[in-house]
């Protein structure tokens, strides 16, 4: 019987090939532009993220298959990192004005939220993305973002109020125009 050599020219099959990067990115593809819009609140420059973040996990990445998503969606909050190196304001607001002309929501509930962030400040927008919707920790959001964990909580904590107070308003806004229209419908009624 023929000795076969225990040395394998074979790389393990523990770690993400290119090919199996390309799957996470075709497969979760609406996920990860929908990341790289709600970091860069641009959808030029969310191209730009997304197709730089395939490049970069195709382009040698050495890390294990279990981790390939998690890696992917890393790699794109690195990339909108370096794309808009968003600081700490200094004036405290958490938001401006900020037409969205995409709809990336399903429900208007969900384009709502996602029009609420794009207008955030750039930092303030990339911590709650990272820390609240990513679940990244204190720590690691200021290491990726090049500032302190005091830094990341004050932004959320502005941010969540903001997005709070947001919510109320359009809240009691959609209260109002029902209101109206069910005064309407009864003055309309009360005609015919």
């Amino acid at each position: 019987m023929a000795r076969r050599s225990p040395i394998s020219t074979e790389p393990p099959r523990v770690y993400a090939t290119s090919t199996g990067f390309c799957e996470v990115f075709r497969t979760d593809m609406d996920n990860m532009h929908l990341l790289s819009f709600l970091l860069t609140a641009d959808l030029t420059k969310a191209d730009e993220c997304f197709v730089s973040g395939l490049q970069d996990c195709v382009q040698g990445s050495h890390v294990f298959r279990d981790w390939a998503r998690s890696w992917a969606r890393r790699t794109i909050i690195q990339n909108a990192i370096q794309m808009l190196a968003p600081r700490p304001s200094q004036s405290g607001t958490a938001a401006r004005s900020k037409t969205v002309g995409c709809n990336f929501g399903r429900t208007p509930e969900a384009h709502a939220a996602i029009v609420a962030i794009v207008g955030l400040e750039d930092f303030e927008r990339f911590v709650f993305v990272m820390s609240v919707l990513e679940g990244y920790s204190d720590q690691d959001c200021s290491v990726l973002l090049g500032c302190s964990r005091q830094d990341v909580r004050e932004a959320r904590t502005r941010t969540l109020q903001h997005l709070a107070e947001s919510a109320k308003l359009r809240r009691h806004s959609l209260e109002d125009v029902d209101r109206q229209r069910q005064s309407y419908h009864r003055t309309a009624s009360c005609v015919t």
